[in-house]
């Protein structure tokens, strides 16, 4: 009998400080207006000192496993680009925290993609026979890689959490996972990158530079790159899953810019106002983008047992991604 990961379980998780564009404007040479008309961000949520990613993890995660009725899971998968540490991976802390025993725990590093590669983890592991339960977390203190000084970054990214619990069941139940389209291009490694973190590329004891320990991205390239890879992955699982762009009820894809996600929704032909948007109040989360933009609208009655959703991503790596699902009953944590 063929298995099937089906949502069974959704959570997110925001630290308590709200810092809007004005806040940020006061030591940036920016303005409310500035951030709005480029970004469609109006503030965003950052983690206090002291405040680790795991902690919004923990957060995320438990109101997952309270949705979905049960506490127990034979895996974790944690996506994020900001581990609390180098090493070890973040998961196997939130797993101790969640109080998860033993459960297999592990780390997906694909950036702003990189929930939706943990999702296929979580999947391919059910599919396999290799879990029951698994719960799938992206995770994000993406403050702490920005600097300051830097506009460009600084006002658009926030810190944040959300996720999912997966369970075994068919196919053809609501919830189930559709087909998966993942891609990567390491040719585009410097659009979106930290340069520091690794021994110097030339071989060499020169130390990086401060500002290399920050996080940079080459806008105007990735938007356009951002549209057409996950367009043509979105396509893709459309086209595996048997649907039609107008069979699409939402359109939930990473909140990079609403400028990108309205480009996007006219690239594959779909009416901008299926596109689910909550980027106006938490900004880019990166890896927790898509999981918070699902447990959101979940949880303003947007989502609808039988509407049919398409979830597609675009991070650094250069990685993207898409899939499909029918949504289910799911209990609001």
């Amino acid at each position: 009998m063929t298995r099937a990961a089906v949502l069974a379980g959704l959570g997110g998780c925001l630290p308590p400080r709200l810092v809007t564009n004005e806040e940020l404007a006061a030591r940036l040479d920016s303005s409310d207006e500035w951030v709005r008309s480029r970004t469609g961000i109006r503030q965003r949520y950052m983690a206090e000192a002291g405040v680790l990613t795991s902690d919004l993890a923990v957060g995320a995660g438990s109101r997952a496993l309270k949705s979905s009725g049960d506490p127990h899971v034979d895996a974790l998968v944690v996506a994020t680009t900001t581990p609390d540490r180098p090493c070890p991976a973040t998961a196997p802390t939130v797993a101790s925290k969640l109080g998860l025993g033993h459960a297999a725990a592990w780390d997906v590093s694909a950036v702003c993609t990189g929930f939706l590669y943990a999702l296929a983890s979580g999947a391919g592991l059910i599919a396999a026979g290799g879990a029951e339960r698994v719960l799938v977390i992206g995770a994000e203190t993406f403050s702490r890689i920005l600097n300051p000084a830097d506009r460009s970054t600084s006002v658009i990214f926030g810190d944040g959490a959300g996720a999912v619990v997966l369970r075994a069941g068919d196919p053809d139940e609501a919830g189930a996972l559709g087909p998966f389209d993942l891609g990567s291009d390491g040719e585009g490694v410097e659009l979106i990158t930290v340069p520091a973190g690794g021994p110097p590329p030339d071989g060499t004891d020169q130390g990086p530079a401060p500002e290399d320990y920050y996080f940079t991205m080459q806008g105007k390239k990735v938007f356009w790159l951002a549209v057409q890879r996950m367009g043509q992955s979105a396509q893709t699982v459309l086209d595996r899953t048997g649907w039609r762009v107008e069979d699409v009820d939402h359109l939930v894809a990473h909140q990079a810019n609403h400028r990108i996600t309205r480009r996007l929704a006219d690239e594959i032909g779909l009416p901008r106002e299926r596109a689910v948007s909550n980027i106006a109040e938490v900004g880019n989360t990166a890896a927790a983008s898509i999981p918070l933009a699902l447990a959101h609208a979940h949880a303003a009655g947007a989502l609808t047992p039988g509407d049919r959703v398409l979830l597609t991503a675009f991070g650094g790596g250069l990685t993207w991604g898409a899939t499909t699902l029918t949504w289910p009953a799911v209990e609001r944590s």
